[in-house]
């Protein structure tokens, strides 16, 4: 049988420096969607070598490229070498690792992203967690509200109630979700698991794996 993986150290290697105390302190890493803001505030609050605030609330690494209509609202951290192309809209709350795509039209909220992550084309990204060179393709979305409202369980192994009435996905390190892909609340995709196009996934996918349907899943060879 396939381990299904939800802990933060099973699912992520954090090297961002900003980012390796917020993951530490989380068991879980659906734990960091509600510390996000304060975190930002806390990390702020002093010096943050390598950055520059460039509107109130809104910090940036070295050799960031915004273009002109990408949208930043306050509180950001957005890391080094990071590029929010035309029509991204960081919607507060978001925490960005360094060497990221942002963009075209992708919207992001209240979600950390750790290194090299791809979020390139018309994707919504709220309430999650997203790890190294995690890669989002075109179109696909982290559904993060359940139709009746109620708190998000995340279905593995056994029942995580996370007690938050949104969350979005958790992508592992190297997790890949193809084009039109709907990511649905609670969603946890394994390390190095990659997801075939227009898939609706729900529960908790292994690592090292192909998913080519919600019930049809792979080895990877």
């Amino acid at each position: 049988m396939l381990n299904k993986l939800v802990k933060t150290n099973e699912l992520f290697s954090c090297d961002v420096p900003y980012l390796k105390e917020l993951f530490a302190a989380c068991e879980y890493p659906w734990e960091m969607l509600p510390k996000i803001g304060e975190y930002i505030s806390e990390l702020t609050a002093g010096e943050m070598a390598g950055f520059t605030e460039i509107s109130a609330g809104v910090w940036v690494g070295e050799n960031v490229k915004i273009y002109p209509t990408a949208v930043i609202e306050a509180p950001a951290i957005i890391g080094a070498g990071t590029v929010l192309r035309p029509g991204a809209f960081l919607r507060g709350n978001v925490i960005v690792g360094r060497n990221c795509v942002l963009g075209n039209s992708s919207e992001l909220k209240n979600c950390v992203l750790l290194d090299g992550v791809q979020a390139p084309h018309y994707n919504y990204i709220g309430d999650s967690v997203l790890g190294n060179h995690a890669h989002m393709g075109a179109g696909s979305v982290c559904s993060n509200l359940k139709s009746d409202g109620k708190p998000v369980v995340v279905h593995g192994e056994r029942e995580y109630a996370t007690g938050l009435r949104k969350v979005g996905a958790i992508l592992a390190d190297g997790a890949d979700i193809g084009c039109g892909c709907v990511l649905n609340p609670g969603t946890v995709v394994g390390k190095n698991t990659s997801v075939y196009p227009l898939t609706a996934l729900r529960g908790v996918y292994p690592a090292d794996c192909i998913v080519k349907g919600a019930c049809e899943i792979v080895k990877r060879i």
